[in-house]
């Protein structure tokens, strides 16, 4: 999620907010995008309106990079959300999923400036300096201070106060206060040191286990390092953060794959550790932007210029330290966000997208080519003025001001998307009703119990099928809180297999008997190419 100066934002917007039209493209099958299986369908390859938003002033979007689903909030503090809904993420008090932006009623008596979004759960941040939450909260990731329900379908309150700004990971939130010694606070999964607070929580389930569980954190805690200073600004990975103080220093902390911490080196850090290369004449100015993807993160330094660390491209060699890009050199970056492998930046008066895409979440249109290595302009937006971006898996939203651009807002598509109880919307989890199984012939008494075997295998599969959707097509480290230590195969474990041939060549060493040394007559298939054994010799079998 990308970031930017919380208390300042709030001050500017409380004077005079202003609103524009949210333009949104990529994929609108929310059950099945990022997930292994199922059709492309209804993606919106070019910006597009979306109809129940049309002529309604939206000052802020947000999505995260492990997110499927969308938030909106218009200049008079209404919060909309749509997508998916299988964790209650949405807010409306259900596990609905929604294709229309939808006002969230528990929230109406708020007025909401600032939202995050994680993979299952979202945070939303009042003027009055609360915070709200909702969605699951297997690992703490809401705030509330337990983890009693998993899941929370309308908003709860978050136990902090004071809070600027909130941002979400894919399994815990970030929230920033005002409170002196306590300006960065975090609450969830800690499994990759993602919370800051120099531990994992990590033990074994049991103690003649070798799995491994994590434990919730579900009361906000201040990051102890960094009491001492000041943080103004945050960004969230899937597992990892990037924080900056009133210094201009940048931190890293969290998962360390692909070099997304920016420290040379792809070691986890489980507490806050400064980027070196942001010191000295390179620190931050006041109006930088920062922003983290599932696999990289990014900020602007000094000047202007645009630094980018981590997994940027499928191909080639991962950025372990932050460089320059240098095809954005000399342009104004107003706003940037990270989805998955996507990116998008507002800059001037133009829009500009790149990375690795399926769904056409860059917004290069029909004729366009679905992914970038570099960055390049989306035609369509050209010539209007981005006031927001955020990027979700597998899909962008882009705030654009209204003045001058009526009729070019006109001639876009409008996305009407279904309505809630259409065909599609209906909660995913639902249990069919079993039918009632005919009796068993006589004889089909050993066929029936094969089937049942099957049937049995079959339904494991389909769990592990559903266990997989979970995880996203991007991002190559989610995990819900648990790990098992494997073991690789060929060991012990992957004796199974050799069992099972072992006993299916007993029966035909016993009948191989017959001539000693010579193979069994094959009278269907005289000509076909004769199968060696394993022993690779002739001459007496050997036994089983």
């Amino acid at each position: 999620m990308s970031a930017s100066e919380g208390e300042k934002k709030v001050v500017e917007e409380n004077e005079v907010p202003k609103g524009g039209e949210l333009l949104f493209c990529g994929a609108t099958c929310w059950d099945i995008v990022g997930r292994k299986k199922g059709p492309a369908e209804g993606n919106l390859v070019s910006p597009s309106r979306l109809r129940p938003l049309v002529g309604i002033d939206i000052r802020y979007v947000a999505s995260g990079c492990a997110s499927c689903h969308c938030l909106a909030l218009d200049v008079e503090g209404r919060c909309y959300t749509w997508g998916r809904n299988e964790k209650g993420q949405l807010g409306h008090g259900d596990t609905i999923q929604r294709d229309r932006p939808t006002v969230v009623s528990g929230l109406s008596k708020y007025k909401i400036v600032q939202a995050g979004t994680g993979k299952s759960h979202t945070v939303v941040v009042t003027d009055d300096g609360n915070s709200l939450a909702f969605g699951w909260n297997k690992h703490g990731q809401l705030g509330s201070g337990s983890t009693k329900n998993e899941i929370e379908s309308s908003p709860i309150r978050c136990v902090v106060s004071e809070v600027k700004y909130a941002t979400c990971g894919s399994d815990f939130s970030v929230w920033l206060s005002s409170v002196e010694g306590a300006s960065i606070l975090t609450a969830g999964l800690p499994q990759y040191g993602q919370l800051g607070h120099g531990t994992d929580n990590e033990y074994n389930s049991k103690e003649s286990s070798v799995k491994l569980v994590y434990e919730p954190q579900p009361r906000p805690r201040a990051i102890a390092s960094l009491a001492g200073e000041t943080v103004v600004k945050v960004a969230c990975g899937s597992n990892h953060t990037v924080a900056v103080d009133k210094n201009g220093f940048v931190y890293t902390w969290g998962y360390g794959g692909y070099g997304r911490l920016g420290h040379r080196e792809q070691k986890d850090e489980f507490a806050p550790r400064r980027i070196d290369i942001f010191t000295n004449r390179n620190v931050l100015p006041p109006e930088a932007i920062i922003s983290a993807g599932s696999l990289s993160s990014a900020c602007t330094a000094a000047g202007g210029q645009l630094y980018m660390w981590g997994k940027l491209k499928n191909t080639g060699d991962d950025w372990m330290y932050p460089k320059p890009l240098m095809d954005l050199s000399g342009w104004n970056i107003r706003c940037m966000d990270s989805g998955g492998m996507h990116h998008f930046v507002g800059a001037d008066s133009s829009c500009i997208s790149w990375g690795q895409a399926q769904n056409g979440e860059l917004g290069y249109g029909p004729t366009g080519q679905k992914s970038s290595a570099v960055p390049k302009k989306v035609d369509l937006l050209e010539g209007m003025h981005v006031m927001s971006v955020a990027c979700g898996l597998g899909h962008s939203m882009v705030v654009v001001d209204r003045a001058n651009i009526a009729e070019r807002l006109d001639q876009l598509d409008t996305h009407d998307g279904k309505a809630v109880g259409e065909e599609g919307t209906e909660p995913v989890n639902k249990t069919p009703v079993p039918k009632k199984a005919a009796a068993p012939k006589k004889g089909a008494k050993k066929a029936d119990n094969s089937k049942k075997r099957k049937t049995a295998k079959d339904s494991s599969d389909s769990e592990e099928e559903q266990e997989q959707a979970e995880e996203s097509d991007y991002s190559d480290d989610e995990v819900n809180g648990e790990a098992e230590v494997k073991k690789s195969r060929g060991g012990k474990n992957s004796g199974k297999g050799r069992g099972k041939a072992s006993k299916m060549s007993e029966p035909e060493s016993k009948g191989s008997g017959k001539g000693r040394g010579r193979a069994p007559a094959n009278k269907n298939s005289s000509k076909s190419t004769p199968v060696k054994s394993s022993a690779g010799k002739r001459g007496r079998p050997k036994k089983a």
